[in-house]
């Protein structure tokens, strides 16, 4: 982040963002650079926040052609087949993206992400991906961890009515306000990796269902040579097996991981729109917390699930490995 100021049309327009957040805020992210892989409905909605939030640059990946699951919550693809004609999900989203906010930089790079160097992601300040699976969101976590300056790093799932974001800022400073002014803290973030190596049995009693639910979707796709959400009811049996297994060898009492959860989780693998928009929306507001260095950033799970309205943050750190 260099420090250049805000132009008389950046102020102009964010006028009410910088009353909000202030001008430096405003800033940082207009001089921001975001990489976003995977355009579910709930990236869709993260891309729309962030646009009109006024970032620097928002670059998309996906070259997977449109399909009806993809009209079904992505609002960024045109209604109109012809013009979906011969161009990707991020092309098709592109387009719409600059509409939203003529100036910020979207563009579109191709290719597969995993294959990418670590050199690639030095270009951003955030990366967000999503319907990836467990092998490329560990991938991807590492080669920014590697880098030699501090890349935000966040996956993104949302199946059915349920979400998931995973968050990494690695070692990360922010201003907190008090009431007798301004505290600077420090926050040390494990990896993906780290993350979802915790063992079970030492988590507190009552982390959410859906960290463990999701883990274990994530360990059946993997297993089963699977991509993201590519699974049907006709698996529920095999999910099940899978789960009692897990649940022996982490010593956690099966109901921890409840089997109508898992069903809801296999049978709604595509996302619900409502929901995407809580989920686009809570990481939106995470990121500008990320590059704005105010307020305080989740740490290091957020759960949502619309059948009781609960979003729960949960920390899944082992203590010894954040030294």
């Amino acid at each position: 982040m260099n420090g250049e100021e805000l132009t008389e049309q950046e102020t102009a327009l964010y006028d009410r963002q910088i009353r909000v957040w202030g001008a430096d805020a405003q800033r940082r992210l207009s001089k921001s650079h975001i990489l976003v892989y995977g355009m579910k409905g709930t990236i869709a909605e993260f891309c729309k926040n962030i646009v009109l939030a006024g970032v620097g640059s928002l670059t998309l990946v996906d070259d997977r052609d449109v399909s009806e699951e993809a009209l079904s919550a992505n609002f960024l693809i045109p209604p109109d087949e012809s013009v979906c004609r011969g161009k990707t999900l991020a092309e098709l989203c592109c387009d719409s993206l600059r509409e939203f906010n003529p100036m910020v930089r979207v563009s579109v790079e191709k290719g597969d992400l995993a294959s990418l160097g670590a050199e690639f992601f030095d270009k951003f300040d955030v990366v967000v991906i999503s319907c990836c699976s467990l092998a490329t969101k560990k991938l991807i976590n590492e080669k920014c961890r590697k880098l030699s300056k501090r890349v935000s790093f966040y996956t993104v799932d949302c199946r059915d009515c349920c979400g998931e974001i995973f968050v990494d800022l690695q070692k990360y400073n922010y201003a907190k306000k008090k009431t007798d002014g301004t505290a600077e803290c420090e926050l040390q973030y494990p990896s993906f990796q780290e993350a979802i190596s915790v063992p079970w049995k030492s988590l507190r009693p009552k982390v959410s269902k859906l960290y463990f639910a999701m883990r274990v979707i994530e360990r059946f796709e993997e297993a089963e040579k699977r991509k993201p959400r590519e699974i049907s009811i006709e698996d529920l049996p095999a999910v099940l097996k899978l789960k009692k297994e897990l649940c022996e060898e982490q010593s956690l009492n099966e109901s921890h991981i409840p089997d109508t959860l898992l069903e809801r989780l296999v049978m709604g693998a595509k996302e619900f729109p409502p929901v995407c928009a809580i989920i686009g929306g809570t990481l939106g507001q995470e990121v500008i917390k990320a590059i704005s260095s105010k307020g305080d950033p989740l740490k290091n799970f957020f759960f949502f699930d619309a059948t009781d309205g609960k979003g729960m943050i949960e920390d899944i750190s082992n203590p010894n490995l954040l030294s």
